[in-house]
């Protein structure tokens, strides 16, 4: 008998991007969309051997992947990464928003640089590829996006201004999309990840480490995959009625 769970999860014949997908979550997010079935491509700026390393393990599933050198907060490398995606794949059906970075600094010393970079990458870069997206999906009547945001973005954080401005951004983005396209069947959501095991996480400070794990309830970092599996989740049919939302995966981290 088939396992009917398996079958609700499975997104073959569907095209996924998923930016910032060479590392850390975004990589467990690519994989994660190819064992449910999916094509994926992802994007890099400087991780070009991590990131044919992904493309490598999505082939090995036997699904189509294709990495891609893109500039997230450039609005013309956006579209042209769609579309090259629709030039390999066909179709794009899943939009996956992951690609940001940080640049800490308490608000009377933060530089205007440090504030623009980070807003043009996670911000802005999560604008470009939505608006490159959007016409297809519209056209189409269907798509997924998900929105990697952090509960930082809901709470704020010390010394984390531009960070935690650009992750509540995305959560006012998220919402606005998801209102504006709903009548298109397209879905918009957003992750907000806690503290998530990856490897700056591994390389910081034990004492900083210590001390973020005394918030989460669990007692322990999350797993790039836990986020992943959320993704997956959002991306199937089993959340076709899902839209809007702002879902946390933390181990409790926020309450």
């Amino acid at each position: 008998m088939d396992n009917k769970c398996k079958i609700d999860m499975d997104l073959q014949k569907k095209s996924a991007i998923v930016t910032g997908g060479s590392l850390g979550i975004g990589a467990a997010i690519a994989l994660k969309l190819a064992e449910c079935g999916a094509n994926v491509a992802i994007n890099y700026r400087k991780h070009s051997a991590e990131a044919d390393k992904i493309i490598e393990q999505i082939e090995a599933m036997g699904r189509k992947g294709l990495a891609v050198k893109a500039d997230v907060s450039n609005h013309s490398d956006a579209k042209k990464m769609v579309e090259k995606v629709i030039n390999e794949f066909g179709s794009i059906d899943i939009l996956v928003n992951n690609a940001g970075i940080n640049w800490d600094g308490v608000i009377w010393k933060m530089k205007e640089e440090q504030w623009d970079t980070v807003i043009n990458v996670n911000l802005k870069g999560y604008f470009n590829y939505i608006n490159a997206v959007a016409g297809i999906f519209r056209e189409q009547k269907s798509g997924r996006i998900i929105n990697v945001t952090s509960i930082n973005g809901l709470r704020g954080k010390f010394g984390q201004a531009n960070y935690s401005a650009s992750k509540a951004g995305i959560i006012g983005l998220t919402k606005t999309v998801a209102k504006e396209l709903g009548k298109y069947h397209i879905t918009s959501n957003a992750v907000a990840p806690g503290l998530i095991e990856t490897d700056m996480m591994r390389n910081a400070d034990e004492v900083v480490r210590e001390k973020a794990i005394t918030e989460i309830v669990l007692g322990k970092m999350g797993q790039p995959e836990d986020v992943a599996n959320l993704v997956a989740f959002l991306s199937s049919d089993l959340a076709r009625h899902i839209t809007g939302e702002v879902i946390k995966v933390d181990g409790g981290q926020y309450i």
